[in-house]
């Protein structure tokens, strides 16, 4: 908790200028001051004049300084260098701040500052709901960052590819060429009227897969250097529980990166907390008699949410004698469509806890059947 002698700083930030409020403690009135985007060395001077003043003005030997900005696409550097230098930093979600709805609101950067500066010494005062905090990643969490490339090439490799097909549809051609005998097969290729494919067409589609084989190389390349990257760290504790999730047949390598490095890694008091982070959790609605649970929230990961559904589709063909594929078998029945989605979430949620419970003391899920690989090992 910040002392009686705190400035609170607040940095409206954005490509060309930073915008820097202070507020002294006793006084109403922020001082507003502009700097060139990203200048720290201008900011940090800023900061230790401003305490310095104040400590001057009120004769206080410790002056406590809290800092705080909006998480945006500048990321936490600026989170770290303030810490470093002594100062309390805080970074705001901006959706969670409370706003008033009643009409259009102006928009300026000094009223964003100075909204800022308001938000942040009520939550320091003890009023948690007015906003929420980012909990700011640690620089470890670096190794997130090869399965996030690899979702970004997937889908670019998807995109390409379905390019590629619409171009070929578009000519009366249902089936895409092979990309090992790509010039024979383009050859072959006759349009549904019974001509060759159009030269500039043709052209085009061989640009098309061009990019498609880079992508496909740095598919694998990325591939390879999580598994070194495994085989390297395979004493860590987050990499240990990579290991034990790919024991389990039917969750591969990129599904157990996915889950242990966005989820699991982190510590969890009871499943429903685990189910929030991941956005899976119901939401509950009460109101006089009425007393139900509604959809769930969706507020959590999105990646480690999208990443749960495909495992547990998945879970049904690789893990058909398990418990949840039992649970789920005798729920949904011969059921199809919302029903049957709006299970499949439910049984996320519960292969979820179960996963969990399983890297952090070892209890395999009722049911669940060892990869091949994981036998011949042992």
């Amino acid at each position: 908790m910040p002392s009686e002698y705190t400035v609170h700083v607040a940095i409206e930030l954005s490509l060309s200028s930073w915008l820097v409020a202070f507020r002294s403690p006793g006084v109403e009135k922020s001082r507003l001051h502009h700097i060139e985007g990203g200048d720290t060395t201008a900011l940090l001077a800023l900061i230790t004049a401003e305490r310095l003043r104040v400590s001057t003005k009120l004769g206080a030997e410790t002056i406590d300084v809290a800092c705080c900005f909006e998480a945006d696409r500048d990321g936490f550097w600026l989170h770290r260098l303030l810490t470093a230098n002594g100062f309390n930093s805080y970074v705001l979600e901006p959706t969670s701040v409370l706003v008033n709805r009643r009409a259009r609101r102006a928009k300026t950067d000094r009223l964003d500052a100075e909204g800022m500066l308001r938000v942040l010494a009520a939550w320091l005062g003890g009023d948690r709901q007015i906003c929420s905090m980012v909990r700011v990643p640690s620089p470890e969490e670096d190794a997130k960052r090869p399965h996030r490339e690899r979702e970004l090439l997937v889908q670019e490799r998807q995109r390409i590819e379905n390019r590629i097909e619409a171009l070929l549809f578009t000519q009366g051609i249902r089936k895409r060429p092979s990309l090992r005998s790509w010039a024979r097969d383009m050859d072959e290729l006759r349009t549904g009227d019974g001509r060759a494919i159009p030269p500039l067409m043709r052209a085009e589609l061989d640009r098309f897969r061009r990019r498609l084989v880079i992508i496909l190389e740095l598919i694998r390349e990325v591939e390879a250097e999580q598994a070194s990257a495994l085989a390297a760290a395979a004493d860590n504790e987050t990499a240990q529980k990579i290991i034990a999730l790919q024991r389990i047949r039917g969750i591969g390598e990129n599904f157990s990166a996915v889950l242990v490095r966005e989820v699991l890694y982190r510590s969890f008091a009871n499943r429903r907390q685990l189910a929030s982070y991941v956005g899976i959790a119901p939401m509950p609605y009460q109101s006089g008699g009425m007393d139900r649970d509604r959809s769930i929230s969706r507020a959590g990961n999105p990646r480690a949410r999208t990443t749960l559904i495909q495992l547990a589709w998945l879970w049904l063909r690789y893990q058909p004698g398990s418990t949840l594929a039992t649970w789920f078998r005798e729920r949904v029945g011969t059921l199809k469509g919302r029903t049957r989605r709006i299970a499949i979430v439910a049984m996320a949620r519960k292969l979820l806890i179960a996963l969990w419970r399983y890297v952090e003391t070892g209890l395999l899920p009722e049911g669940v059947e060892i990869s091949q690989e994981a036998n011949a090992m042992a």
